[in-house]
């Protein structure tokens, strides 16, 4: 190519080289130069070296970030050398040695490498998107707030889902605009921004609850082909969902059949039934102990009431557990208490239960009404007894009026008439769920247990009047205690 007059070194041509791998620095961008390039050679081996493409800048033009005036190119050295100051640039707030482009008028700065335009197609959008650099502040129109923003994926997947989410502008896909909502969080969504959306099951997301940590899936998108892990006889929509599907059927003698292998929404691996009586590896009278994992991801994780004793679905390969119980609950319910469907709502911050007025992360929560149920109340029994009493007791669902004082009979305080409250219509006998209820609802008491600790088999008791000192610790033993009847001595459930 015929040798060019550059403006940033008049006295001579510049030279170009078709491959130059020597390194040196670019005079326009400050970048090293590996493939074409210009350079002087009168004034010595890599003096005024230029990438190709910073030569060919052009030497003026109309940008978006400055509309009122063009800007013409400069290199450092030629504009305001002694006062920095004034050649800062307006988005990386400093100067450095590069080709700038400037306003006069106005003393606007943009150099080379924050004035270049990116532009890109987007499935959201009917136009090509030109990328500015966030020091603006501005509302995004794809997760309404306003900011610098945050760096989100085009496609993820969720937790308990089996088809990844894309990002799409609820204007061009979604339809009924005016009741759609998150079905991770379970609020009405804001149509005017962008969701997470999934056109199979019609499953939508806010942006903020998909990437949270505890609702993402950790999982490598690029390997996860078109059409990989969807079913297409599959139907996820919410009035089609079901707890578990059956794997494999063992059929008792009494002609009971019972589910030994399930397929459940809430883990990626098949679960087995674990139905043996076992702990610490050896053989007992008591039952195998876990934490399970639904109980601490709808509770309160670590909390003694949610370790469980008994039988349990579980997942060898990733030490996951899950009672009974659990296991029948779907992330959608239809309750007695509640006109309206209830869903699963996560969210990272406190919800208040509407039975109880308890406070938890995790809510079963209605998309009509401002109604939520925390996963006790949702799984509360629909009919109880108490110790000698000779008849059973309901849960009232209904609001009382607030004309009278409500008590609970067994522990003789006051009743708040907004929540639920278990009743004996034969005696007219009111009382709180936490009064007449077991304590510890997901243990079996009784059962003998053997551990390195202790010689001889521990029988596992709920609490005792008289907390005497633990054999191990020392503090007082109050309840879920391990007790030696030789010994008569008494052990906590951590200790052990």
């Amino acid at each position: 190519m015929e040798p060019l007059q550059h403006f940033c070194h008049p006295e001579h041509p510049l030279v170009f080289n078709q491959d130059d791998r020597r390194g040196e620095i670019s005079f326009g961008c400050s970048e090293p130069v590996l493939g074409p390039s210009y350079s002087c050679k009168e004034c010595g081996e890599g003096s005024y070296t230029n990438h190709k493409s910073c030569v060919e800048l052009p030497l003026g033009l109309h940008h978006p970030l400055h509309p009122i005036h063009p800007l013409i190119l400069f290199d450092q050295y030629t504009n305001y050398p002694r006062e920095k100051e004034k050649s800062k640039c307006e988005v990386y707030k400093e100067s450095r040695i590069e080709y700038i482009y400037r306003c006069y008028h106005c003393d606007f700065n943009l150099q080379v490498r924050c004035g270049s335009f990116l532009t890109l197609e987007a499935e959201f959008h009917d136009h090509p998107l030109t990328l500015f650099c966030n020091w603006i502040t501005f509302t995004c129109n794809i997760c309404g707030k306003e900011g610098k923003g945050v760096l989100i994926s085009h496609r993820l997947k969720v937790v308990h889902r089996k088809h990844p989410l894309h990002i799409t502008h609820s204007s061009i896909e979604l339809h009924e605009f005016d009741s759609r909502f998150c079905q991770l969080c379970v609020q009405k969504v804001d149509t005017r921004y962008g969701l997470y959306y999934c056109s199979k099951c019609d499953f939508v997301a806010y942006l903020n609850c998909a990437i949270d940590k505890r609702n993402r899936e950790d999982i490598n998108l690029l390997e996860l082909k078109d059409g990989e892990n969807e079913d297409v006889e599959l139907d996820q929509s919410i009035e089609s969902a079901v707890a578990y599907k059956v794997k494999n059927i063992k059929v008792g003698e009494d002609g009971t059949k019972i589910a030994t292998e399930i397929e459940h929404f809430s883990h990626e691996h098949d679960l087995k039934l674990i139905d043996e009586r076992v702990h610490n590896n050896e053989k007992c009278n008591g039952y195998r102990m876990f934490w399970c994992r639904a109980c601490s991801f709808l509770g309160y994780p670590g909390s003694p009431d949610l370790l469980c004793n008994g039988f349990s679905y579980n997942c060898k390969t990733c030490d996951f557990d899950l009672d009974i119980q659990c296991s029948l609950t779907l992330d959608v319910l239809t309750h007695k208490g509640h006109q309206h469907r209830l869903i699963l709502s996560s969210t990272n911050y406190l919800q208040s239960c509407s039975s109880c007025g308890s406070e938890s992360n995790q809510v079963f929560r209605c998309i009509t009404c401002e109604f939520a149920l925390d996963y006790k109340c949702a799984t509360l029994p629909q009919t109880t007894r108490y110790k000698q009493h000779e008849h059973s007791f309901t849960p009232i669902y209904k609001v009382e009026d607030d004309f009278g004082e409500y008590y609970c009979d067994i522990c003789e305080e006051e009743r708040n008439s907004n929540h639920w409250f278990y009743f004996c219509a034969d005696c007219t006998y009111p009382a709180h769920p936490k009064c007449i209820l077991v304590k510890y609802t997901n243990f079996k008491f009784g059962g003998a247990y053997t551990f390195n600790c202790h010689q001889h088999p521990l029988t596992f008791i709920e609490e005792i009047e008289d907390p005497p000192p633990c054999h191990i610790c020392s503090r007082p033993c109050k309840e879920l205690i391990y007790r030696c009847v030789p010994c008569n001595c008494y052990i906590h459930l951590d200790c052990v």
